[in-house]
């Protein structure tokens, strides 16, 4: 009888525990699509794959034009954009040189706006090493953008690809 006790004891235990441990996360993580409340979006952005995406012309003036843009309903205004990298992954943005731009650059209101040139972008990276630019085919480094808005926080935006088009 006692040995009974004790396995249906142990039986409980054991399941109060899965029980107790087995609740719902909260927060971010694997397969969430959590944005947050100061999330900056590219306002022109032309398509998404799956990041946001401009297009530039190679027969044009090539001129590259970024706008971020925080919702209205997110109480704050951004400040300006402080860096912006241009790279592969986001380590550029997240360290202290190598920036694309040299100064800040000023925000008005709830947006700001990046302009740049495709003769720039080719001046800072080279073909070769790095591949020529070509029609329908995206630039190797992506923009990132670390932004800071009026209260001094800080928000580093998804990365921006940039697709040559004709």
């Amino acid at each position: 009888m006692y040995m009974h006790i004790k396995r249906a004891s142990s039986l409980l235990l054991l399941t109060g525990l899965l029980v107790t441990g087995c609740t719902k996360q909260k927060g971010f993580g694997y397969g969430t699509d959590n944005v947050p409340s100061k999330a900056i979006t590219v306002q022109n952005a032309n398509d998404y794959r799956p990041d946001p995406t401009i297009t530039v012309s190679l027969s044009g003036p090539g001129t590259i034009t970024i706008t971020l843009s925080l919702a209205a309903t997110s109480g704050r205004t951004i400040k300006e954009i402080t860096h912006v990298a241009a790279s592969t992954t986001y380590s550029k943005i997240q360290g202290s040189t190598g920036f694309y731009n040299a100064a800040p650059i000023a925000g008005s209101g709830t947006t700001v706006t990046f302009t740049t040139s495709l003769t720039e972008y080719l001046s800072k990276f080279p073909s070769p090493p790095n591949p020529a630019p070509k029609v329908n085919t995206e630039l190797a480094n992506r923009f990132y953008f670390l932004v800071t808005l009026d209260d001094n926080s800080t928000v580093i935006t998804f990365p921006v690809r940039i697709l040559v088009v004709a």
